[in-house]
């Protein structure tokens, strides 16, 4: 049998024994290709300026995703060549040299990565469909299925697959050449080895590690970058410490409670975990920070996004809005350039005033943290002005009751004074609180529509008001395009250098356009390394897993024989799963939940409600995180429950 034949025959056994690993790899290429495609896809680029960004950020990405899964192919190709060490060491006692079976094993895995690259690819061109049509639905453009390939996606693809793969294989292709018979057919025998053995400093390193991983986690909610990589170290330096010492620390435990030990299946349970944990320790702690970095980055992704959807919606709720700095009138210049470019269907010029009582800021200031936008007074608005704008914002209109006031407010705020508004007095009239409205309003600026709160009052309570601003807001019969908006910051800067004032102008779908492309250049990369995070990740667990299938049966067989039934049998296999797969994540939630939490609560009140509150995220993303680490722990219990239990219990 020639080389080659030899290599396609072990390529396809691979595929079989680690179908873990080839679907992984599969998986790869396929995001690899999706990313690559939306950095040639003309369509997107075309989608709006904002996203001239989207192509560095996908390339950096995708840097990082080649590593993380070069990483993944070496620790692969290292595991398969410790098993398959003394079938390759055969290979050469029978005549083969060195050389061959290195070339041998390179061709084979090569292979395996071809042919997985190749139906990534594939599948990659479908789910370049799923990010096409994200990005289009978030920009508002319908969507259409085309199933045609981009050459370039393609090719950068390959260049990556073969700078991961040939790095990798590289290594044990150089390895095997260099080791004698003894070496590869005693080779599987490595392990990781006890890293600490002695009881006063296992206890010392555990102790130490948990302060770090405190210390660190406080450090990462700092909000600075520095202590925020001093808090980083200290998170790797406790994920080492604890996994180090806690699996050399396993033993030294049950040896002290004998009776715990021999309770139940418990004695195969803690054999199990300290033959992994003992030669796993460093494996698990790379993977628990792998982990650790998976939640933080699908934490981060949907805090962005719930941070520019707010602020998008929140500053957006008008097609058109223009305000001034001050007690001036809008130029006309606004007017006329919007008269002879924009056509409009409802416009509002109207003045925020102020309210020299400040009762209600006071109120909040007690009872809220609160960013008043340099506002030192409460604002007002005249009921007219008010009723037209929700017209233009498309609210429909409200009644004030003679002798009260509305209040318009966040929707935070909302909970801080719908129970504690009081009576206030503009002018001559003495107002008691009516009703309170929370819809999108442009309460996020000084310029805006108050301070996170107005209050609505009788058009003739004003008279004797002072005003903070004048603005205009306006309903258009079409979005505003760039290039109206464009126009308009043209007249803007012209005005500006002829000793003019510097005006605000929002629109509703300049804001949307600018949220979608801020979404596409943050959310995507950061969801793209989260998956090729957890995909790693999860790939060598289970790898490792299924690899002991043979020592399970034989130790399940005999334990059959010796009485032990079926029930109790899938009940310790069931343990064994459980704690091994348990083991990596529990630190990293402990660290990340605290993180994702303190990232959400990060911007201004209002902004992150309902469904990007902090608690919804928290919720989204270990969902997400479980139901993606769950396909491994199912797929690996099922082989394992097959392959074990049923050939142990014949």
């Amino acid at each position: 049998m020639t080389l080659s034949k030899l290599s396609l025959r072990n390529a396809k056994r691979q595929t079989e024994d680690y179908l873990v690993y080839f679907a992984t790899i599969i998986m790869a290429a396929a995001l690899l290709y999706a990313f690559n495609g939306m950095i040639f896809s003309r369509e997107i680029k075309e989608l709006s300026s904002g996203l001239s960004m989207l192509t560095p950020m996908i390339v950096l990405a995708s840097m990082a995703v080649v590593c993380i899964f070069g990483w993944l192919v070496s620790y692969a190709a290292n595991f398969m060549l410790t098993r398959r060490s003394r079938e390759l060491g055969l290979y050469i006692l029978i005549g083969l040299e060195n050389q061959q079976v290195a070339r041998l094993f390179f061709l084979e895995n090569l292979a395996v990565g071809g042919v997985a690259s190749g139906l990534g690819i594939l599948l990659g061109n479908l789910l370049f469909q799923m990010l096409r049509a994200i990005i289009l639905a978030l920009f508002g453009q319908m969507y259409h299925f085309e199933f045609t390939f981009s050459i370039k996606a393609v090719g950068l693809t390959v260049v990556y697959f073969v700078m991961l793969y040939l790095f990798a294989l590289w290594r044990s292709r150089k390895k095997i050449r260099t080791m004698k018979i003894y070496d590869l057919i005693y080779f599987d025998r490595q392990n990781e080895g006890e890293v600490i053995k002695t009881g006063r400093r296992r206890r010392w390193i555990f102790t130490v590690s948990v302060v770090f991983g405190a210390v660190g986690t406080v450090l990462l909610m700092a909000r600075d970058l520095l202590t925020g990589v001093i808090g980083a170290f200290c998170v790797i330096l406790f994920l080492f410490g604890f996994f180090l010492s806690f699996a050399s620390g396993v033993p030294a435990f049950f040896d002290k409670r004998p009776r715990r030990k021999y309770r139940g299946e418990n004695l195969l349970v803690f054999r199990t975990l300290t033959a992994k944990l003992g030669t796993m320790g460093v494996t698990m702690a790379a993977i628990s920070l792998l982990f650790t970095a998976t939640l933080m980055a699908e934490g981060t992704g949907l805090v962005m996004r719930g941070i520019l959807e707010g602020r998008a919606a929140e500053g957006g709720c008008f097609d058109l809005y223009i305000a001034t700095d001050e007690d001036t009138p809008i130029a006309e210049e606004y007017l006329e350039c919007i008269a002879e470019n924009i056509p409009v269907e409802a416009s509002v010029a109207y003045n925020v005033y102020l309210d020299e009582s400040a009762r209600i800021m006071d109120y909040i200031y007690e009872n809220t943290v609160y960013y008043n936008y340099s506002y030192d007074q409460d604002a007002l608005m005249r009921y007219s002005d008010y009723n037209a704008l929700r017209e233009a914002a498309g609210y429909g209109t409200v009644e004030l009751v003679p002798g009260q006031y509305i209040l318009h407010c966040t929707i935070y705020l909302e909970m801080v004074l719908e129970d504690h508004l009081p009576p206030v007095i503009v002018g001559d009239a003495k107002l008691v609180p009516g009703g309170i409205y929370t819809e999108h309003f442009l309460q996020n600026s000084w310029s805006g529509n108050g301070p996170g709160y107005i209050l609505v009052v009788p058009d003739e309570a004003v008279e004797n008001c002072s005003i903070h601003h004048r603005s205009y807001a306006a309903r258009t019969v079409m979005p505003v395009s760039e290039e109206q908006f464009k126009m308009l910051n043209q007249v803007k800067y012209n005005l500006y250098e002829a000793g003019g004032n510097d005006e605000r102008i929002v629109a509703k779908s300049m804001e949307e356009a600018e949220a979608a492309s801020m979404t596409a250049i943050t959310v995507f990369p950061l969801y793209y390394l989260a998956l090729a995070l957890i995909m790693t990740a999860a790939t060598i667990l289970t790898i490792q897993q299924l690899s002991e299938s043979e020592r399970y049966r034989t130790q399940f067989g005999l334990l059959h024989k010796l009485g032990m039934d079926i029930r109790r049998m899938r009940r310790a296999l069931r343990r064994q799963c459980a704690i091994y797969y348990a083991m990596p994540v529990l630190p990293s939630v402990l660290i990340s939940v605290p993180f994702i939490r303190n990232l959400a609560g990060s911007p201004e009140p209002g902004i992150m409600v309902g469904a990007s509150s902090p608690a919804v995220i928290i919720f989204i993303v270990l969902a997400l995180f479980f139901l993606m680490y769950g396909v491994y722990i199912l797929i690996a219990y099922t082989s394992l429950k097959r392959n074990v239990l049923q050939e142990a219990s014949r």
